[in-house]
């Protein structure tokens, strides 16, 4: 494999993984409302969802998504309605007003890796990024390649949320001042994302 396509499926990654969505989101509104070590465990568990869809994507399973419709908008609809059940969820939590030095509930670090997981799990687009983009880089006739690309796709979002959840702790005393504010705008996004999701076309 060419060292100008090796930078090119880094920085394209890199860009993928930077770009605000649905995974920044959990992990900032985690970070803010709960704590670090929390967070990260939605890293991991986002991390394991795209493992898993990259490697179903190099044995070629997520060819499914593009082959078939129905395939496609049955995961869409498990993940829409997922995310609207987080931000419904959220959303009836913060109903009580809670003291500003009143901790946050703060839930297993098992259970912040299962929403990760679940969520990146039941959203078709991670599949479909794996089997549209890999190939385009992947020297012919060398497969191998595929595992280096994944795992630097990977590498980059283990690297950088790190770093969010740092940013989002310096900032999270400051906001904890806000956070019956900030807990209802983050359940209304989830919920957003969950009806963008379902109303998205292939």
């Amino acid at each position: 494999m060419s060292t100008a396509a090796l930078l090119s499926f880094t920085f394209v990654a890199l860009l993928t993984v930077i770009t605000p969505g649905l995974e920044t989101l959990l992990v900032l509104r985690t970070a803010l409302l709960v704590g670090r070590r929390t967070a990260m465990g939605v890293v991991v568990g986002s991390t394991l969802g795209c493992l898993v869809w990259a490697v179903a994507g190099l044995v070629g399973l997520t060819a499914l998504l593009q082959a078939s419709e129905l395939a496609y908008d049955v995961v869409r609809w498990l993940g829409a309605g997922y995310l609207v059940y987080l931000g419904v969820k959220a959303l009836w939590q913060s109903r009580r007003p809670a003291e500003i030095d009143e901790p946050a509930p703060v839930p297993s670090v098992r259970a912040a890796v299962r929403v990760g997981l679940l969520t990146n799990l039941l959203n078709p687009k991670p599949g479909v990024f794996y089997i549209s983009l890999l190939p385009q880089f992947l020297p012919v006739g060398q497969p191998a390649w595929g595992a280096v690309l994944v795992a630097i796709h990977l590498g980059i979002g283990l690297v950088w949320f790190p770093i969010l959840i740092t940013a989002a702790g310096r900032a999270r005393a400051f906001l904890l001042r806000q956070r019956l504010l900030l807990d209802r705008l983050s359940a209304s996004a989830l919920i957003a994302f969950g009806l963008k999701t379902a109303a998205d076309a292939r």
